[in-house]
């Protein structure tokens, strides 16, 4: 049991609670006997879709939680199926009746006193969602949580809202705050939380079941629809045309739409012009990476929350040292809570330290944008805002080409990210760029930059030494 909590737990790691939820909670069983995970589903739907779509985060689960790949065996678990369906039908009787798998529905004034949300498969949530009050404001998210806190007291005012960024800004944070927020200040006000995937699904569930008329009654008549990972419905078509219906609706009628994605709309091609537009029609936030005061603020946030006092000399080294998003502060915490516990010790900069070497080394290797564009220019001797600048020049353009090779290389930004950082270039040329550097590096061609010859190779080498020095 043991066994299988830990691989639960690093299951949640790789696919997020939501998604854990709905897949994997109440009806989804996991046996390990040394050799072989097997996997029980409830039902032949949650089977395939499994199989297709987790079995390599069940395998990098594995893999942290095992120390090795054992064979995985995925089969309709018929016990599973008849205790997930008692379990529904013994929360047939009141509100729980009508919830479809995965929804968070605000209850009627009538209902105040019934129990709580139910997570993915009908039973009462055992984890508390998240409030706007406990978002740590900084530069890179203000714009987000005021126009957050301007939707709850004015729904329909600012729609559709969308929040997009990379992974651990606080996106689902702030969606769930919206929510949470909007039940709470408008007890007639119907709103829905859900993932993308939960959306699709259902979807899907009512094609197949005839329940069309149904499903859209749910969505279409609610007055905040909060749905997160936008990114899901890239290559759905029939979803994206259901989506594209149901936003239309919402803003003839001037009710609130909030979505959250990974990327903005023009990063997302694959949804189409329709829905593309209608999200641009709104007002798209992007959310950054949290500044060193702000991860501070988490920090401190996070501490008093697990009522585990960290000295401000720890959170400093921390938040210097951790730098890409809230989660892994989250786990440089966890883990000091548990040395802490394990040596019978307070939390001291000594422990933290050595208890978070590992961490801080991989994050240490993390490469951005900024990084990249001031190595170049001090290897090749150029202004730090040179690479842009227009400048066309072979002295400039050359290490400009470089640098966006180096990104594609070392760091996940997006090509328009990469083209918007160098000068508000296009994606098209930083794949251009992209295949000119791997020209060169084939060819082996020399290259002429800051008044001498270079071999690309050496040139190369030279940045990405100065990209580990920091």
């Amino acid at each position: 049991m043991e066994i299988v909590s830990a691989l639960r737990a690093a299951l949640v790691g790789k696919v997020g609670q939501e998604r854990f939820d709905l897949w994997f909670g109440v009806g989804t069983r996991l046996d390990y006997n040394g050799c072989v995970l097997r996997i029980g589903a409830p039902n032949q739907f949650f089977l395939d879709w499994i199989r297709a779509n987790f079995r390599r985060h069940i395998e990098d689960a594995c893999c942290e939680a095992l120390g090795k790949r054992p064979s995985l065996e995925f089969h309709v678990d018929l016990t599973s199926s008849e205790s997930d369906g008692s379990m529904r039908a013994a929360s047939s009787n009141g509100a729980s009746k009508k919830m479809q798998p995965g929804l968070r529905v605000a209850p009627p004034p009538e209902c105040a006193d019934r129990p709580p949300p139910v997570d993915a498969h009908g039973a009462p949530s055992r984890r508390r969602f998240a409030t706007l009050e406990t978002f740590v404001a900084g530069d890179a998210n203000r714009l987000a949580i005021a126009s957050a806190e301007m939707v709850v007291r004015q729904p329909g005012q600012l729609t559709p809202l969308m929040f997009c960024g990379p992974t651990g800004v606080g996106k689902t944070h702030l969606l769930e705050g919206v929510w949470t927020a909007a039940r709470k200040s408008n007890k007639h006000l119907t709103s829905i939380y859900l993932s993308a995937e939960q959306f699709t699904s259902q979807f899907l569930e009512a094609l197949r079941g005839s329940g069309l008329p149904s499903f859209r009654q749910k969505y279409r008549g609610v007055g905040v629809l909060v749905l997160d990972d936008l990114q899901f419905f890239v290559g759905k078509r029939a979803t994206q045309v259901e989506l594209l219906h149901t936003i239309d609706t919402f803003l003839r009628e001037g009710r609130q739409l909030v979505f959250a994605a990974d990327r903005s709309p023009a990063e997302l091609p694959e949804l189409g012009p329709e829905l593309i537009s209608r999200l641009n029609g709104g007002l798209v936030c992007r959310i950054e990476q949290p500044d060193h005061t702000t991860r501070v603020g988490i920090l401190s946030l996070m501490a008093r929350r697990m009522k585990v006092h960290v000295p401000v000399d720890v959170q400093q080294y921390i938040a210097a040292r951790l730098t890409t998003h809230a989660r892994e502060l989250s786990g440089a915490l966890c883990r000091l809570m548990a040395t802490s516990e394990s040596l019978g010790r307070p939390i001291s900069l000594a422990m933290a330290e050595e208890a978070l070497a590992d961490l801080i080394g991989q994050n240490a290797r993390a490469v951005r944008l900024p990084d990249i564009e001031k190595a170049v220019c001090e290897v090749f001797g150029l202004e730090p805002a040179s690479l842009q600048s227009d400048i066309k020049g072979k002295r400039v353009s050359h290490p400009r080409m470089l640098a966006m090779w180096l990104a594609r290389k070392h760091t996940r930004a997006a090509l328009s990210e990469i083209g918007h950082f160098f000068g508000h270039r296009s994606h098209s040329t930083v794949v251009s760029a992209q295949k000119r550097v791997d020209g060169w590096v084939t060819a082996g061609q020399p290259l002429d930059l800051a008044e001498r010859r270079w071999a690309v190779d050496d040139a190369i080498r030279q940045v990405e030494r100065r990209l580990a020095a920091g």
